[in-house]
């Protein structure tokens, strides 16, 4: 009996730890487009572009690396999700707003419904129902993970195709503060949620905490502050140009993702070191 009431409460509080992070990366760090949508920027879809991107779940891959993987991976799938049911509303309340348009909020939620969710569950039905799928599809990872990679790359290269014309118009300094604003955005959430987690951290337990575990911490701080690229293109093909030009929508936000990509990155191999060096000194 103690057993089962020790297993309820480390359930409970592992629950707990997800859905915290959840509220930052579905209601919280939304709230940052309201001061994305601010600066002045020619063309401005590069500004509401980046607001969007603010408002997306946690990336599908690159959060996956450093820290509790398992962790990581239930969070991004909890994430994207929720975000389906979440994000319409969250681009009708912070996007829509801040520049005066009105969007179809439940035909975008439907859509994404349609486009994002429902693949999802046929393919995992498939997986569970037709025999030997699943370990074919286990045994080729590899190469079916660089498919997808490859066919994830092709969408916002698309988008950004059918604004070619308009691009070659954009000055380059605006192309160079475009970056400049997807770098500040990840340094902002990676550093509101370290302090979010500290927080946490210190309310729950201090070192006993759940958040505080480096493990559990340097995966909630990669997942909860990265935003997904795909699922910002599949909202953007949806909106219609309600917010102006896709291709201009969508190239900071390839920006912004190769960004948190890279300094993420940076930011593991520093944490490897680290223990690493950590190690070396116990041995010693």
């Amino acid at each position: 009996m103690l057993l089962i009431w020790i297993f309820s409460i480390s359930l409970f509080i592992e629950v707990l730890f997800i859905f915290s992070l959840q509220v930052s990366i579905l209601l919280l760090t939304p709230y940052f487009s309201k001061l994305i949508l601010q600066i002045q920027l020619h063309p401005q879809e590069f500004v509401t572009g980046l607001a969007i991107f603010s408002c997306m779940p946690t990336t599908l891959s690159s959060g996956l690396a450093g820290g509790n993987s398992a962790l990581a991976l239930a969070m991004t799938v909890i994430s994207n999700l929720l975000g389906i049911l979440i994000v319409p509303f969250s681009i009708s309340k912070f996007i829509a707003d801040g520049v005066g348009v009105t969007v179809p909020t439940e035909q975008l939620l439907r859509s994404l419904v349609l486009t994002l969710l429902i693949p999802l569950i046929l393919g995992k039905v498939l997986r569970e129902s037709i025999k030997g799928l699943a370990e074919f599809v286990d045994a080729k990872k590899k190469l079916f993970s660089k498919i997808s990679a490859i066919f994830l790359s092709l969408v916002p290269w698309i988008q950004v195709s059918r604004s070619s014309t308009l691009l070659l118009m954009v000055k380059p300094t605006v192309f160079l503060v475009a970056i400049a604003m997807g770098t500040a955005l990840h340094l902002i959430l990676l550093a509101f949620n370290a302090v979010a987690i500290k927080c946490l951290s210190t309310v729950s337990g201090g070192n006993q905490s759940v958040f505080a575990k480096k493990d559990n911490a340097d995966a909630a701080l990669l997942v909860a502050s990265q935003k997904t690229l795909p699922v910002m293109v599949a909202v953007v093909e949806q909106l219609g140009g309600a917010f102006g030009e896709s291709g201009l929508l969508v190239l900071p936000c390839v920006a912004a993702h190769l960004i948190q990509i890279i300094m993420d990155s940076f930011l593991v191999n520093f944490w490897l070191r680290k223990d690493l060096s950590a190690d070396g000194l116990k041995v010693a």
